[in-house]
């Protein structure tokens, strides 16, 4: 009997996520072998492989733990694409060959299969001098296209094509440019587009005050802080475009603030990452937790939840050490932090089967006491991979536990973290899941 639930299931994973040969020949024959190759070669790291193998198998079946696409259609392959979804760049220098020499990093890392980040606020306006060859920068907009020609040209591994999100800085004399790029309906399609927004610029906004656009110490332009504010929220509403990305709140509140600065996220915007960080992602399918569903009694089984996150953890963590990566400085970074993304799919799901109407306040508060016990769940596995394995190389203890996240957490974690370190120093991440949850039978996606 067939494990797909729906006819789009077993097509998804036909077309993106079944193993074949180069004449087409299927080497996944059932889903059960795709599980088995991805459970194998993610096992092979353990000194006891068989035993985790069989655990990583079982984490798998059925659907209840899914792994990003990449490593869905990678793992076990022995082909040279990496496990991670997606990466954030180096900074882009402010010289031509310095901005090319970026643009290769990205056709080689795009080539086998990661998506990209990046920041271009490092690029000097349009308009400003070129010293030395008596010329005026063509500013950060221009090289946008010539990535995005790029991305267009060059088709990720499998049948996936790339994907870019672009940052800018809110104080950037070509963010005006940059925010009003999307109404031009044939450019920069291949980019996510965010706004770097920082907390004098919010303040600046709500006190109605001015806002100068700056690069390189010198004021280009003086604008009214809510007139660029209300120009982002206009280009969103007619074009979806540009998102917000409240970036000091997120350097505040990350884990590593001690030892990284932050300016971009990977392309669906979920994960932001440090200059050549490596976005690693896979999901809990709350749907799959339910026992008793639509029933009186339905409820989420926090143990079976509690076992399959702690499961989950050490797949991604072993991820970091099976996976190739495009870049040496991507390998660098991943394994000095050990940095993963797990999340949720079916939340919509899961909420309708035990009763709850998704939107509702009910489900608001029952959403945010599931996602408190995965958090804490894998916080804790990582802190017994820890003990095993050690700590993430750049572990600092004190530094860590001082960051805004790591204050919310439990004391007990807290105390666990202190005492015995932590396996990754970021584990939570709720990634779009937009193909890899009609890939589990339909569920609702995130």
């Amino acid at each position: 009997m067939s494990r797909f639930t729906a006819p789009i299931a077993e097509q998804i994973w036909d077309m993106k996520y079944r193993f074949k040969g180069a004449d087409g020949t299927a080497k996944d024959v059932t889903v059960e072998d795709t599980w088995r190759r991805i459970a194998r070669d993610l096992a092979q790291v353990e000194s006891e492989a068989d035993v985790w193998e069989d655990k990583f198998f079982g984490a798998l079946e059925d659907f209840k733990y899914l792994p990003a696409g990449r490593i869905t259609a990678g793992a076990g392959t022995a082909r040279r694409v990496t496990l991670f979804n997606c990466f954030v760049m180096g900074t882009v220098p402010d010289s031509m060959s310095g901005i090319f020499d970026m643009l290769k990093e990205a056709a080689l890392t795009m080539q086998q299969g990661g998506g990209i980040g990046y920041d271009f606020s490092t690029i000097r306006p349009r308009g400003a001098d070129v010293l030395g060859v008596s010329a005026d920068a063509s500013g950060p907009l221009s090289f946008m296209d010539v990535w995005d020609a790029m991305c267009r040209t060059i088709m990720s591994a499998g049948s996936r094509r790339g994907a870019m999100m672009a940052t800018m800085r809110c104080d950037h004399p070509d963010v005006e440019d940059f925010i009003s790029a999307k109404s031009d309906p044939a450019r920069l399609r291949m980019f996510n587009m965010s706004v770097l927004v920082t907390d004098p610029f919010m303040e600046a906004v709500k006190a109605d005050g001015s806002w100068d656009l700056v690069f390189g110490g010198k004021v280009y332009k003086t604008v009214q802080a809510r007139d660029l504010w209300n120009s982002i929220m206009q280009a969103t509403y007619s074009y979806a475009e540009p998102g917000v990305i409240f970036i000091d709140r997120i350097n505040s509140a990350n884990n590593l603030n001690y030892c990284e600065t932050i300016a971009a996220t990977n392309p669906c915007g979920e994960q932001p990452l440090p200059p050549y960080g490596a976005c690693l992602l896979g999901s809990i399918n709350l749907a799959r937790l339910v026992a008793q569903p639509f029933d009186a009694a339905a409820h989420l089984d926090q143990d079976a939840m509690s076992e399959l996150v702690t499961i989950a953890v050490r797949m991604m963590d072993n991820v970091v050490d099976v996976s190739k990566f495009p870049l040496p400085e991507q390998q660098a970074e991943a394994q000095a932090k050990r940095r993963i993304g797990l999340g949720v799919t079916g939340l919509a799901d899961a909420l309708l089967m035990v009763g709850l109407r998704y939107g509702s306040d009910e489900a608001a508060q029952q959403t945010e006491e599931w996602l408190r016990a995965i958090a804490r769940a894998a916080y804790l596995a990582s802190v017994e991979l820890a003990k095993e394995k050690g700590a993430f190389p750049l572990f600092d203890a004190e530094k860590f536990l001082a960051s805004g996240t790591m204050m919310q957490m439990d004391d007990d974690v807290r105390d666990a973290i202190r005492e015995h370190g932590i396996r990754n120093a970021l584990l939570t991440s709720i990634a779009p899941t937009g193909t890899i949850s009609l890939y589990a039978g339909n569920v609702s996606s995130g």
